[in-house]
């Protein structure tokens, strides 16, 4: 258990590099880029990689080239790939549902509505895998129901204010990932669930 598997969820593409719905990779790449680790293309795996270590832990981290309503292609293909133990597994997520700044730690659950992580259960199987949803907020004024709305919005670009807020979700993240191996995972699931954005 020396190894942990993240995946972060979005779209690859220059057009949604900046969305809302990109919060997994840009998390992700945040914390590639603090080791010094690059990603690179592994079409096997339908995704691109980045590899480094902590503490003498592996971390392997992934952002599918799939889109995301195809994301369980790529975990399926990772999971397989390297037999994973789904305990190992951690999945980013962006979450409508959420008020911005707000993440939530579960170790299973449906998926929400969210087309990633509903081809993720539909590929492996179960809904028993670790998710960290983090909160991109609803459209402002706008009712949920209206489904254009609400697409425009997860596609649309992260403001700069929205930015502020979503560094400090990045590094609290980022923070509770590394110590992985080093804290208890009640501890870790406390942390973030509890995360207050006013606070730092």
């Amino acid at each position: 258990m020396h190894e942990k598997y993240i995946i972060g969820l979005g779209n690859p593409g220059k057009e949604y590099v900046n969305s809302r719905h990109n919060i997994g990779f840009l998390l992700l790449k945040n914390l590639s880029n603090k080791y010094d680790s690059n990603f690179t293309l592994k079409n096997k795996l339908k995704s691109w990689c980045s590899e480094f270590k902590i503490n003498n832990f592996t971390y392997r981290l992934f952002l599918p080239n799939t889109y995301m309503n195809h994301s369980g292609d790529a975990v399926r293909a990772i999971v397989d790939w390297y037999k994973i133990d789904l305990d190992q597994l951690y999945i980013v997520v962006d979450d409508i549902d959420l008020p911005l700044g707000k993440i939530r730690y579960r170790k299973k659950g449906s998926s929400g509505g969210h087309n990633g992580l509903r081809s993720i259960i539909e590929k492996l199987q179960t809904e028993n895998f670790n998710r960290i949803r983090v909160g991109i907020g609803a459209p402002k004024s706008i009712k949920t129901t209206n489904n254009f709305n609400t697409i425009s919005h997860v596609l649309g670009n992260i403001s700069s204010e929205e930015k502020l807020i979503l560094d400090k979700v990045y590094k609290q993240v980022i923070e509770s990932l590394e110590q992985l191996n080093t804290k208890k995972e009640d501890y870790i699931i406390s942390k973030l669930n509890s995360f207050n954005k006013e606070v730092i």
